[in-house]
């Protein structure tokens, strides 16, 4: 499990696109040419990758924020991780590829074949950050890698109802890196989650 979702040291949600870019008019940014852009230099180094290729992304598609991504990206996570802590996929199957899907069912598979049950709470997210941004026009996709650190409690029990493996009073830091990606140039404007790792 912690291969496919990172590494842990130390409310059910409407169905709604948390990663759809906002499309009131009034929201929009304007890329100064010339000039800095805060949307991106307030999320990620000025002059790294990252922000070179955000200034692409901007370009191509005038309607998309940095801002706005990583908020809906960290509703995303949220949704995605507890859906998968709590053994039920269905609420977020738009928002994951296949290839994650098919990982994490397996995940969940194995904990109902060994008759387990896990009980997770989001306690809260304590970062969230663009760590890398890949534009593969020859793939026509866009690729953008966020880091989150989070708070959670889980426990998991066995058939008779024992708790055989965490507390439920102990809060744990998860640490993850997803990889959200969508087609460059879109109408549809949704990321989805891609990959996974810690």
């Amino acid at each position: 499990m912690r291969n496919i979702l990172g590494t842990r040291d130390g409310f059910e949600q409407p169905r709604t696109d948390p990663l759809k870019q906002n499309e009131d008019p009034k929201r929009q940014f304007e890329v100064i040419e010339g000039g800095v852009d805060h949307d991106i230099v307030d999320n990620v180094p000025e002059g790294s990758r990252a922000a070179e290729n955000l200034a692409e992304l901007k370009r191509n598609e005038p309607d998309f924020s940095v801002s706005d991504f990583l908020t809906g990206a960290s509703s995303a996570y949220e949704m995605i991780l507890m859906a998968f802590e709590n053994g039920d996929l269905s609420s977020v199957s738009d928002f994951i590829s296949d290839d994650v899907e098919e990982a994490f069912q397996s995940v969940i598979d194995s904990r109902k074949d060994a008759g387990l049950t896990v009980e997770a709470q989001f306690i809260g997210l304590h970062e969230t950050q663009i760590i890398d941004v890949e534009i593969d026009k020859d793939a026509n996709e866009e690729e953008i890698k966020v880091r989150f650190v989070s708070e959670i409690t889980t426990v998991a029990r066995n058939d008779e109802g024992v708790i055989v493996e965490g507390d439920p009073n102990k809060i744990k830091r998860q640490k993850d890196i997803w990889v959200f990606a969508r087609e460059i140039g879109s109408a549809n404007p949704n990321w989805q989650l891609v990959a996974t790792g810690a």
